[in-house]
């Protein structure tokens, strides 16, 4: 009888020990969607002679939270929406109308960009990530890593990014010199950059 009980009270025990290794966690994931009115892109392109900026505007998007700790994520960019922010006049209009050719983006033929996160990491400092995902331009889908952090103000989770993109790899050849020889001073560069700041819905 006493051995029974023994044999009881080690499986009654063993299987808590089990328990709390196994059990998985009671929290859910928030999914936020993004107020694409208050929150913004805004790109920067260089070229050998100089460098051109303007701003393009959100389409749609969501942070995925697992309590405080940002988990996941997606947004989509308005392509249609390219401006230029440092030319005026004709010359304005000249690079607007190029940059949304085929020449470089396509937009009549690809109106929206997107990208997916697939993996976060913390760098260690609340609010500090490391960020993978897949960035789709021109139908093509290319993997990219970028820094970002997140802080909350009046309630509302703010990301903020800058992430370097190669349009080479999005087949943007226009200008790129690693697909045209001795372009000269009319080269442009491969990479620009995008200032992402996603700012979520109350």
């Amino acid at each position: 009888m006493k051995k029974a009980s023994f044999y009881s009270t080690l499986l009654a025990a063993l299987a808590l020990v089990g328990m709390s290794f196994t059990n998985p966690s009671n929290s859910e994931v928030a999914s936020l969607p993004v107020n694409v009115e208050k929150s913004n892109i805004v790109w920067k392109g260089y070229k050998v002679t100089g460098s051109h900026t303007g701003n393009i505007e959100l389409k749609a998007g969501k942070l995925d939270f697992d309590g405080d700790k940002l988990v996941g994520g997606s947004f989509e960019i308005d392509m249609t929406t390219i401006t230029c922010t440092d030319l005026e006049g004709e010359y304005n209009q000249k690079l607007v109308g190029h940059l949304k050719s085929e020449d470089f983006f396509g937009v009549e033929k690809n109106p929206t960009a997107k990208f997916v996160i697939t993996q976060v990491v913390s760098r260690g400092t609340p609010g500090d990530y490391k960020i993978v995902g897949n960035l789709t331009i021109k139908d093509t889908t290319k993997e990219i890593k970028f820094f970002t952090n997140v802080t909350e103000e009046n309630g509302q989770k703010v990301a903020n990014a800058e992430i370097k993109v190669d349009r080479s790899d999005f087949n943007v050849r226009y200008g790129s010199g690693s697909f045209f020889d001795n372009l000269g001073d009319k080269t442009i560069y491969d990479e620009f950059d995008l200032q992402v700041k996603l700012v979520s819905s109350n």
